[in-house]
């Protein structure tokens, strides 16, 4: 059977990649993700309010003859 060939670009990319992966490790102590996405709490979020608002109701639902 004929070896594979691999591509030189591919490993220096990866090459790349684990040794900047092992530089943040050391600096951070900790993986850090840079494809987290947070939410800013000042932005307006309609179903959030809308659960907050059902909790916390201004009377109550019982029945009291």
């Amino acid at each position: 059977m004929k070896a594979k060939t691999k591509n030189k670009v591919l490993e220096q990319v990866k090459a790349s990649r684990k040794q900047s992966r092992e530089e943040e490790l050391k600096t951070h102590g900790k993986a850090i993700n840079y494809r987290k996405i947070v939410e800013s709490k000042m932005v307006y979020n309609r179903k959030k309010n809308k659960a907050d608002a059902d909790e916390a109701l201004p009377f109550s639902l019982t029945s009291n003859p």
